[in-house]
């Protein structure tokens, strides 16, 4: 019985292991979140009736603030919110969102995971990742310049290799300059993932944190770090104008 159990354990084991290594990482991290938040208000519960406040009270507040249940904000303690991402920098399920005739992209802060949905076309309404290398590359005769660029952008991170391995490079050879068109206010907000109205300072903090994401050694893309500057630069156009 000993042996059989053990073996169960073992298999068991295998098997989330497995899991954890194919789960999305943007969705494992609000699992692993929204988890260590319920954990820690049934500890917070559990202590608080035994009597040890001292205790209860600091993680009830932790494992509030992991499940973004910030009522201190309103009582005059922000900073308490923004220690959990819950703060007006943060907003749009914490992903900034750049969109283009064919294609509306989202990079997740937390994991920095670059997710794409088709907007226009035959494949209108599907994911970009229902599709493998040879499927996207056949989409880019298809596409806009800037479409084209977001979806580089895309195979970077998914596939760090595929420049190497597309024979002759196909989408670099098609690409053409990408029209750059003047990015309106609402943009740049979408594309910092920040709400309407922030201030100075969010800007400078979310735009640092996203080019910290496109780092080339994160797999970063040229194309979306010079959208992110671009969006800095017009809200802060729009703060001295």
């Amino acid at each position: 019985m000993t042996l059989i159990a053990g073996a169960v354990a073992v298999i068991t084991l295998y098997l989330l292991l497995q899991m954890f290594r194919s789960a999305n990482p943007a969705v494992l991290a609000r699992t692993l979140k929204f988890g260590g938040g319920v954990l820690a208000l049934v500890v917070a519960a559990f202590t608080g009736l035994r009597g040890e406040l001292a205790v209860a009270i600091p993680l009830g507040i932790f494992g509030a603030g992991l499940l973004g249940w910030t009522p201190l904000a309103n009582a005059g303690f922000g900073n308490v919110g923004g220690l959990f991402g819950g703060g007006a920098t943060r907003p749009f399920g914490q992903a900034s969102r750049v969109r283009s005739q064919f294609l509306d992209m989202r990079l997740d802060h937390d994991s920095g995971q670059l997710s794409g949905q088709i907007v226009a076309g035959p494949h209108a309404g599907r994911n970009l990742d229902e599709f493998d290398l040879a499927g996207l590359l056949a989409m880019v005769s298809t596409f806009d310049a800037e479409s084209v660029a977001l979806l580089e952008s895309y195979l970077d991170r998914r596939f760090p290799a595929w420049r190497q391995n597309a024979q002759g490079d196909t989408a670099g050879r098609q690409r053409r300059t990408a029209a750059s068109s003047k990015m309106t206010a609402e943009e740049a907000y979408q594309i910092l993932g920040l709400q309407p109205g922030a201030g100075r300072d969010d800007i400078s903090r979310a735009h640092k944190s996203l080019m910290k994401k496109l780092h080339p050694d994160q797999g970063g893309s040229t194309y979306l770090a010079a959208r992110v500057n671009e969006a800095k630069d017009t809200l802060l156009r729009t703060h001295n104008g």
